[in-house]
């Protein structure tokens, strides 16, 4: 009787645990932070520019707090703003979205779409991101309106750089942009953008997914700056970091700014872990939803 009652309490004791610890990393997921960092790639003297980077909203209109978050990040005034794709999780969600955007399509801006901009989200067994195999293959995919999408983000003046190059003046200089369309689909085509760097132009690199063929590609051109998400930060993470990256990036560089070599060139990498999940996985540990203030600063004189 003693021992059936001990094991009864431990397994009260473990499944409270484990529902606690669902509790919080559901909770983590409303817990929305402004990263800040900074990159020294213009010319020296040259005035500062602040890039608001955003990704991997995986917006349904149910989700008031991240809709708000997001209507306050206006009052930042960037002078550019990225956006790497995955926005939407529902059909129903681009009008709320720009809504919540505001001010922010009336300031410069380019992106690119991710998987969950052109599929709607659906279940995925957790083994698959662990390298491991599925019990059962995923349902065919569920397009979503990213037409409509891209109509409504270019008819306000941001440039899609899906597998494009396009040039922009940002803060009164001028930034050259070069992206592509999302290497996770395998819609990558670096080639209709390729061609080394030639001059003193900052030029930055904007993908959905970081795949290394093709930040190998930008950087080896001699790109300078190169955005991208995805991730999500890597999601599900321990104290010490990231299990998994869901391309092949090194855990390393799953998120935030780093240093990145190719090609015998070296460029600023920032992948951002993203303000949004799945609806089939909505949890975060010890990796908050964030968006990104990249201050592009100058460099020292040599």
């Amino acid at each position: 009787m003693r021992l059936a009652t001990t094991a009864a309490v431990a397994a009260v004791s473990g499944l409270a645990t484990g529902a606690g610890v669902l509790a919080w990393a559901n909770a983590e997921t409303r817990r929305f932070t402004l990263r800040e960092f900074s990159a020294p790639v213009l010319p020296p003297g040259a005035a500062s520019v602040r890039v608001l980077h955003l990704s991997d909203i995986h917006l349904v209109p149910s989700q008031r707090a991240k809709l708000d978050w997001l209507s306050g990040l206006a009052s930042l005034e960037p002078d550019l703003v990225v956006n790497t794709g995955d926005n939407i999780a529902s059909p129903s969600a681009i009008a709320p979205l720009l809504r919540a955007w505001g001010g922010l399509l009336d300031v410069p801006g380019v992106f690119v779409f991710g998987s969950n901009d052109y599929q709607a989200p659906s279940f995925k067994n957790p083994l698959r991101y662990l390298g491991l195999p599925a019990l059962r293959p995923a349902p065919d995919p569920v397009e979503l309106p990213w037409r409509d999408l891209r109509a409504a983000m270019t008819e306000r003046g941001w440039v899609d750089l899906s597998n494009r190059a396009a040039t922009l003046e940002v803060a009164g200089r001028p930034i050259r942009f070069r992206g592509t369309d999302d290497a996770h689909l395998e819609r990558d085509r670096y080639a209709e953008v390729a061609g080394a760097v030639s001059d003193g132009t900052l030029t930055m690199g904007v993908t959905h997914a970081p795949y290394r063929r093709v930040l190998d590609a930008m950087v080896a051109d001699g790109v300078q700056v190169v955005l991208a998400g995805h991730t999500h930060g890597g999601q599900v993470c321990l104290p010490t970091g990231a299990l998994v990256t869901n391309c092949d990036l090194d855990t390393d560089r799953v998120k935030g700014l780093s240093r990145y070599s190719a090609g015998g060139h070296s460029a600023w990498l920032h992948v951002s872990a993203g303000l949004g999940t799945s609806p089939f996985a909505p949890y975060r540990t010890f990796c908050r939803p964030e968006a990104t203030l990249l201050t592009l600063t100058a460099r020292q004189p040599a």
